[in-house]
């Protein structure tokens, strides 16, 4: 028998128990589970009330891990846990399609990478693929305090950006901003609406040529405005509003580009190249996040108290 944390109820927390070790299938890889991250997705999932509908419970939730194969091999691992009937990565033993499993580097941090994971994917696929981020470039990077926010600041100084400014409600994201890399932070006010906010964003920024918004509303509004000539605005999330304030001039006047991104929308193969890059700048010590790792034990207390940060449950000491 293994330990695994078993959701009963949408919208109540998972508790752990004991099941009987997942018996692989044709094509799928069995992998010790070394950590699991708690992310946004997994508590929307958990909620019930996400768009991809109630989960057939009882299910493990985790929408991705890391552990090692067998013959040790360390791998990140995907898995569809409460969007698609199955298990998910918070059990000490899981059985995974070979297409979602993406081997690491020796020597790799485990918990780290399983606190990047898919968010600095999507802020790696965003910049580069999407927002086609090439050398030189300025960059904006709204909601700069989040796991995305994070990653992207330093991805977009690692793939050759001239500048990276950093937008954040919270001072102490704006100073670690600050630590990651970014040459300036400004402030987001309870109070700004689009113009206050362009005008002070843009007396530290000039124009700008690619804006990374995981937030929306009045904030990608706002960046929308210091955008030069052909700029890009690349959304991927909307806590700061389902909805922006935007305006027709603007958008029309600067021929500029609002692009949507999804990690739903990316092949595996792209995910897989992302992942790559992501845990190897993870390996190097160029690439970190602020995360905090709890035993696996404690995965009910953690669930509940859900904060701004990236927990990350581990079987074992920290790597």
């Amino acid at each position: 028998m293994i330990p695994a944390a078993v959701l009963r109820v949408c919208g109540q927390p998972p508790a752990i128990e004991e099941r009987r070790p997942p018996q692989p299938h044709a094509g799928e890889v069995p992998i010790r589970v070394a950590a699991a991250p708690i992310t946004p997705l997994d508590l929307l999932c958990a909620s019930g009330t996400s768009y991809f509908g109630q989960p057939a419970t009882p299910y493990v939730p985790g929408v991705q891990g890391v552990g090692h194969r067998d013959d040790g091999t360390p791998v990140w691992f995907a898995t569809s846990a409460g969007m698609r009937p199955g298990d998910g990565s918070m059990a000490a033993e899981v059985a995974i399609p070979y297409v979602d499993v993406v081997p690491l580097p020796p020597g790799a941090p485990l918990t780290l990478i399983a606190a990047l994971g898919l968010s600095a994917v999507a802020a790696h696929a965003a910049l580069t693929r999407t927002g086609g981020l090439t050398p030189g470039e300025v960059v904006v990077v709204l909601g700069a305090g989040g796991v995305v926010g994070q990653s992207a600041i330093q991805l977009a100084l690692l793939a050759g950006a001239s500048r990276v400014i950093a937008v954040s409600r919270s001072a102490a994201a704006r100073e670690r901003a600050l630590q990651l890399g970014a040459a300036e932070a400004v402030a987001l006010r309870a109070d700004d609406d689009a113009v206050s906010l362009a005008e002070r964003l843009r007396a530290v920024s000039g124009l700008v040529d690619v804006v990374l918004d995981p937030v929306f509303g009045v904030p990608a509004a706002a960046a929308l405005r210091v955008l030069r000539p052909g700029g890009r605005l690349v959304n991927l999330g909307s806590s700061a509003g389902a909805t922006a304030p935007l305006d027709s001039a603007t958008l029309r006047s600067g021929s500029l580009k609002i692009l949507g991104y999804t990690n739903n929308g990316l092949p595996v193969g792209e995910r897989a190249d992302s992942l790559g890059v992501v845990a190897g700048h993870a390996t190097a010590g160029r690439l970190t996040v602020a995360h905090e790792v709890v035993p696996f034990d404690e995965v009910t207390s953690a669930w509940s108290r859900q904060g701004a940060g990236r927990t990350v449950l581990s079987f074992s000491a920290p790597s």
